[in-house]
């Protein structure tokens, strides 16, 4: 049997134009699924980067709102020592040599004076990195004819706090906080500062240790009985003269120092005598005296003595 109905089937011009519309949908969804994703970046990234900026302003704020200390009571970024007795524990520390003291050491107990020129005492500068070995033998050979001398009026000792190996303490930046710690008890409790140094010197971490802690430190200041402990301890805790002791490193390592005409930081330690720089054998202080008592004696006869004038003979 014939039938007149036609199949309900699409032609095939109208499935190709159901089909570009059905593409034409899903282009115009994922265009404005694109541009939706696009302000939500943008978006994101606009707060981000105003995050940033906050952060970045409040810190740079914070520095800026945060004064730079500096430590009083010190001429050329160092410490003059005029008083040895008002130093707690610094007698015992200096009649009684330790047992890392050489036998030179212990014979200059008997060194002599040196002669002060005629311009003054000898001028002698330290400079110091508390985490240096050097350093430390170099305190333990000579503390005791060191204070001698300034006892004497001799000698104007002049320790400079430095901080060369501040990147071998593990991270804990030892060197700078020690030089910033001796820069508070030379401000707030000067007399004891020479007791502190000491005790720094005499008792040293070793190297690529983690050091003393800023608690430590400000123990250690009280243990030699700074003056105003309270303000000791938050200067070292609160680290105030940290940036300090960075610039005035800095300053000897570009000189000239003090008292010299171009010499520069090269080691810690280093010592300057009138002007010159002792490069014998730190753990000999009897090699050191030597030296000592030769530029004392070459400053005082380089010194012009100075000629009377001739007296005019009235005329006749």
């Amino acid at each position: 049997m014939s039938s007149d109905e036609t199949p309900n089937v699409p032609s095939p011009r109208n499935s190709r134009e159901a089909v570009r519309e059905k593409a034409q949908q899903v282009h115009a969804q994922q265009s404005r699924a694109r541009l939706m994703r696009r302000i939500i970046i943008g978006a994101v990234a606009v707060v981000a980067v105003g995050a940033i900026g906050t952060a970045v302003t409040m810190a740079v704020s914070a520095q800026v709102s945060k004064p730079q200390l500096s430590p009083s009571g010190m001429d050329g970024d160092g410490v003059l020592v005029t008083d040895i007795s008002a130093s707690a524990g610094s007698g015992q520390a200096l009649a009684t040599p330790t047992p890392d003291s050489t036998e030179a050491g212990e014979a200059s107990t008997d060194a002599p004076t040196p002669e002060p020129t005629a311009a003054g005492k000898v001028d002698i500068h330290v400079y110091v990195d508390y985490l240096s070995p050097d350093a430390g033998a170099f305190e333990r050979a000579n503390a005791r004819q060191l204070a001698s001398w300034i006892t004497e009026g001799a000698a104007s000792v002049s320790y400079h706090p430095v901080a060369l190996l501040t990147a071998s303490s593990n991270g804990t930046k030892y060197s700078l906080r020690a030089a910033a710690a001796a820069a508070c008890v030379a401000t707030h409790s000067p007399s004891q500062f020479y007791s502190f140094n000491h005790e720094l010197l005499d008792d040293q971490p070793k190297v690529n240790s983690d050091g003393l802690s800023d608690v430590q430190l400000a123990d250690l200041a009280a243990a030699v009985g700074v003056d105003n402990a309270k303000k000791v301890r938050s200067c070292i805790e609160d680290q105030d003269f940290t940036t300090w002791a960075k610039e005035a490193t800095s300053r000897a390592l570009e000189g000239p120092l003090v008292g010299s005409d171009d010499l520069v930081l090269t080691s810690a330690p280093m010592i300057v005598v009138n002007g010159e720089a002792y490069v014998g054998r730190l753990d000999d202080a009897a090699e050191f005296s030597q030296f000592v008592l030769t530029v004392a004696s070459d400053a005082y006869y380089s010194t012009p003595t100075p000629t009377p004038s001739p007296t005019a003979t009235p005329a006749q």
